[in-house]
């Protein structure tokens, strides 16, 4: 029974849908006005894995996630380039789909663009308005926070707290000085849309709430993102879509921990973070996704290139593993073991179900790829096939191990002599001078030529089926 950590309770607690069968997720997006770092690798890989995992828990998922492509960052990145706002946010809209695919994360259902929801989020803040809860001030609208009584739950702060911790930036205009803003009125060379009051754009929070609510409808069941949503976006997000709708906005509160690099967190703001793209060039995508995987999402992750490259290296020994099974049990014909194949997915399940647990299903699957060595090396070929189709099940959720392991090897063989002196064809042509040499019982100039690839970076690893090669870091 899959259990989950509630933001808004502060408790784990049973997974129960609104609709059994169904569910309806929403997690905040990006903001396009630059490239993914490895901050929202963490969110995205983590949710990715949350919507698979549902999936593979038979519920019909819907999964909607925004991107935001109208705010103060993204207009005043194209100012400082002299370009269109929406020019920059469809550039880096594009940009996010690549690092999407480098992260190998499954596209949404549904991913709506703030700029096309503007009339959902003017009706919202007009019923907002009627109620009692909004009010204009030249030009712009604000939420009164004091008129809602629980404000505050979802980060189990009050009001009188916020104002203590927080830096409020004085507005005498506000009523109150923790109310946020909801529209703000245009000034010159911005993107404006007509409102009845008067030309602007949305604030940053009110677009989710009109999006979730227009495609889940209220209340849904999982809304999600980074921990450092809580206070003040998602917080915000519960006044407004509860304030105007009198119902729940959301039953499951879910939030992943932050990236830190040393005693930082990685941000931005901070100039100290690395991009999706820098990392995938230099690492791999997938190398970047199962270590944001051993770390549980709730938790903090600690980066470095060190640790990542470690995590490489784990990486290429799952493909030889996998590759070693494919090419053993290729004409075989053993018809896999359920029994094992199921024990896998039982002990991944566990895991999983302890508020999706990845570090312990990562753990399944190393357990998993030493059963299967061990079978291949008795021969014992159902169980070897049970073991293979059983981590195919659980990569499938985890996204981890699904490219070909042939291929991937070979790619991963030929990305390591990028930067060296020595081609392929010039490898396998001293692995075939070293085969001769043996047959030769010229055993000096063998083990020569194994010395000489040793030292730039290439090992050789000799079996009855011939001899192999890889590069190492």
């Amino acid at each position: 029974m899959l259990k989950v950590h509630n933001t808004l309770s502060g408790k784990l607690e049973t997974f129960e849908p609104i609709n059994p069968g169904r569910v309806g997720m929403y997690v905040c997006g990006v903001t396009v006005y630059d490239r993914s770092h490895i901050g929202h690798a963490r969110a995205l890989v983590c949710f990715d894995v949350i919507y698979r995992y549902l999936k593979f828990s038979g519920y019909e998922v819907v999964f909607v996630r925004n991107l935001t492509d109208v705010d103060d960052k993204i207009i005043k990145r194209a100012q400082d380039r002299g370009v269109p706002a929406r020019q920059l946010s469809e550039e880096n809209i594009a940009s996010f789909g690549e690092d999407m695919r480098l992260l190998r994360c499954e596209r949404p259902d549904l991913e709506p663009k703030a700029t096309e929801h503007i009339g959902e989020m003017i009706e919202l803040i007009g019923e907002l308005e009627s109620k009692g809860l909004a009010y204009e001030a030249g030009g712009d609208v604000y939420f009164a926070v004091d008129r809602l009584p629980d404000y505050g739950k979802l980060s189990h702060r009050r009001l009188d707290e916020m104002m203590a911790g927080s830096r409020v930036e004085v507005d005498e205009r506000k009523r109150h000085p923790m109310d946020f803003v909801l529209w703000k009125a245009s000034k010159p060379g911005e993107p404006q849309w007509p409102s009845p009051w008067g030309p602007g754009r949305p604030g940053w929070h009110i677009e989710c709430s009109a999006m979730c609510s227009k495609y889940l409808g209220q209340p849904f069941d999982i809304h999600g993102g980074g921990n450092d949503l809580v206070f003040p976006h998602h917080e915000n997000e519960i006044a407004q879509s509860e304030g105007a709708k009198g119902c729940a906005l959301a039953r499951y509160w879910l939030h992943n921990g932050m990236v830190n690099l040393g005693t930082e967190k990685m941000s931005k703001s901070l100039g100290n973070f690395m991009t999706v793209h820098e990392c995938a060039a230099e690492f791999g995508g997938e190398a970047l996704r199962y270590l944001v995987l051993g770390t549980h999402y709730r938790g903090p992750l600690d980066f470095s290139k060190d640790r990542l490259r470690e995590q490489k290296k784990v990486l290429d020994r799952i493909y030889e593993s996998l590759a070693r099974a494919d090419d053993a049990l290729a004409g075989t014909g053993a018809v896999a073991d359920p029994t094992a194949s199921e024990a896998i997915v039982t002990s991944f399940r566990e895991g999983m179900d302890d508020d999706f647990n990845t570090s312990r299903g990562l753990a399944t699957l190393h357990d998993a790829l030493r059963a299967m060595n061990r079978h291949l090396d008795a021969g014992e070929w159902s169980s070897a096939a049970g073991c293979r189709e059983g981590l195919r099940r659980i990569g499938e959720v985890l996204g981890i191990g699904q490219q070909d392991p042939a291929a991937y090897l070979e790619q991963q063989k030929r990305q390591g002599l990028a930067s060296g002196d020595l081609a392929p064809e010039r490898i396998e042509a001293l692995i075939a001078e070293r085969l001769a040499a043996r047959r030769d019982k010229n055993f000096a100039r063998a083990d020569e030529i194994r010395d000489q690839l040793k030292e730039q970076g290439i090992v050789l690893e000799d079996s009855p089926a011939g001899t192999t090669w890889k590069t190492v870091g």
